[in-house]
């Protein structure tokens, strides 16, 4: 699993300039889904939705801060009850520290045991002379954005040996060394490409910021870009953009040695893989560098699944969502069901069949600006209740602009610039009708829906976070 990687940003996906020979290998050899969508362009949320089936205002996690309960069924407690040794390594923003059987794992070093463990093992060498390299430690917000985006397109002082992503690749290989002949669960997750984009000096002239676009914004969009990025300059943009991309080709190789301890421990034939990430992210689109919005680019992710002999090869270009993710997993292992499943296996397709129902939209939120994002293949719509005043550090010029709707005709306007929702009140209506309908399904208070409202009312109601959440920590 990665951390903020965009689908667009990979050589599969069919974008010339991504170098992940890796993970485009792992396409060819399974199913890639090409439409794949999260249900919320924030880390915590998304990632707690994808453990546990759940749309996020349903497991309980819809701000960053948020931890999940403990109470939760999860898709590691399914497979640790049916006999795996299950194991995460890397980030999984539990807000809580890693202990051994948290949410279903045995093993469960995440983000802090990693980052301790890192710190004491592993003693960085003399670095040549005349290597320019980043500022430490990584401060967002309380620097210019310029630096905390690496617009420098500096390494992290390190060589590739000795940074973290292949210290987290090294314990996934040595975990893998220890589980021949039993079966075993492993979370292998990045912190990569996530700001400040590290990667070691070893990379530091792999992709050139000349080379990049500046993607600039459109005329409609200066009410809702960031104050922070206001101040970023072409060379910045480019910069950011090239930083990434490197990012990315590093998590690529880390990815790559993990795959190869499996082939070398003769496990690949029986073993089934998953690449995917939380979420998307803008690089420079509609003037944002970061996720937390409804803009495909935000939304849209990798998603790999690969087994030999049961996963066929191919692309699948339908609609899917994250909450589709455990219940396939789930159904091709032959686990039991979750307690509550709001997504729709994907297994029909690693199959080569068509599902009896295939999705013709996709629904996610952002809760903490009390949005929710609703696409199908010609429209996207975006209803923001605008009453409440994020916390994220992404303040717009008009922090509670009051309640707003967007409509984008995609089939002309592919990079949902111009706002059409007044032309098409019909459209309208029915994308209203597809969001409240996803929460009347899933909300744990459907029931308490006033009644006799308007739809823009009853969409206020279940857009309120509900998770008691302290304020959203000042990272991006």
């Amino acid at each position: 699993m990665a951390d903020d990687h965009a689908g667009y940003v990979l050589g599969a996906d069919g974008n010339r300039r991504a170098r992940t020979p890796n993970m485009d290998r792992l396409a060819s050899e399974g199913t890639r889904f090409a439409a794949h969508y999260c249900n919320s362009p924030v880390c915590t949320p998304s990632r707690q939705s994808l453990l546990t089936g759940q749309m996020p205002h349903m497991s309980g996690v819809t701000q960053l801060r948020t931890a999940l309960s403990t109470a939760k069924p999860t898709l590691a407690r399914q497979l640790k009850q049916a006999g795996y040794s299950t194991a995460v390594f890397g980030k999984m923003h539990f807000n809580r520290p890693g202990e051994p059987g948290l949410h279903g794992y045995d093993l469960c070093q995440t983000e802090d045991i990693m980052q301790r463990r890192w710190a004491a093992e592993v003693n960085p060498d003399r670095l040549p002379s005349g290597i320019a390299t980043k500022s430490l430690p990584w401060r967002p917000f309380q620097t210019p954005a310029a630096e905390w985006l690496n617009a420098g397109c500096l390494p992290f002082p390190r060589s590739d040996a000795q940074m973290k992503g292949t210290f987290i690749a090294r314990q996934a290989e040595d975990f893998l060394e220890q589980q021949r002949g039993k079966p075993f669960a492993l979370w292998t997750s990045f912190h990569e490409p996530h700001s400040p984009f590290d990667f070691p000096i070893d990379d530091r002239s792999e992709f050139d910021p000349a080379g990049f676009d500046t993607l600039d914004p459109g005329a409609e969009d200066a009410w809702q870009i960031p104050l922070i990025f206001k101040s970023l300059s072409p060379a910045e943009k480019r910069g950011i953009a090239a930083a990434y991309y490197t990012a990315v080709h590093f998590l690529d190789r880390n990815i790559g040695r993990v795959l190869t301890r499996l082939k070398q421990l003769d496990l690949e034939r029986d073993t089934l893989v998953v690449y995917t990430a939380d979420h998307g992210y803008m690089l420079g689109q509609h003037g944002r560098f970061e996720k937390h919005c409804g803009y495909d680019p935000a939304l849209r992710v990798p998603l790999i699944l690969r087994l030999p002999g049961r996963v066929r090869q191919g692309v699948v270009r339908q609609f899917t969502e994250h909450l589709d993710l455990a219940p396939a997993i789930i159904e091709l292992l032959g686990l039991a069901r979750l307690p509550v499943e709001h997504g729709r296996s994907l297994l029909p397709y690693t199959e080569g069949r068509k599902p009896k129902a295939v999705r013709d939209h996709i629904v996610s939120e952002y809760l903490e600006n009390e949005e929710v994002f609703v696409r199908d293949a010609r429209w996207k719509y975006v209803y923001c209740s605008g009453r409440r005043k994020r916390e994220d550090g992404y303040l717009t010029a008009s922090p509670t602009p009051g309640r707003y709707e967007r409509l984008f005709g995609l089939e002309h306007d592919s990079g949902e610039f111009t706002d059409i929702a007044s032309k098409h009140p019909d459209v309208v209506r029915k994308m209203k009708e597809i969001a409240l309908r996803r929460f009347r399904e899933t909300h744990m208070e459907a029931g308490a829906e006033p009644k006799g409202k308007s739809a823009e009312d009853s969409l206020d109601f279940y857009l309120r976070p509900r998770d008691n959440a302290p304020s959203a920590e000042s990272r991006p």
